[in-house]
């Protein structure tokens, strides 16, 4: 894995989103919330960062469609 200044930037500001929505579904007892945030935490960890980006844009908007629609 090659660590350049772009992935740990990425990391740092997703994972700090990630945290908050696992958080807010962790007390708020909503897996909805929960399983974005914990989406987003491996996404943060595995995924370089133009990918990891797209996936947690991804993981926002579907955690926001979800909670509307369910």
């Amino acid at each position: 894995m090659h660590l350049d200044e772009n992935f740990l930037w990425a990391s740092v500001f997703w994972g700090g989103i990630a945290s908050g929505y696992w958080i807010y579904g962790w007390r708020q007892k909503s897996w909805i919330p929960l399983a974005g945030g914990a989406l987003m935490m491996a996404a943060s960890f595995l995924l370089p960062a133009l990918t990891m980006s797209m996936v947690c844009l991804l993981s926002m908007v579907a955690v926001w469609w979800c909670l509307r629609r369910f």
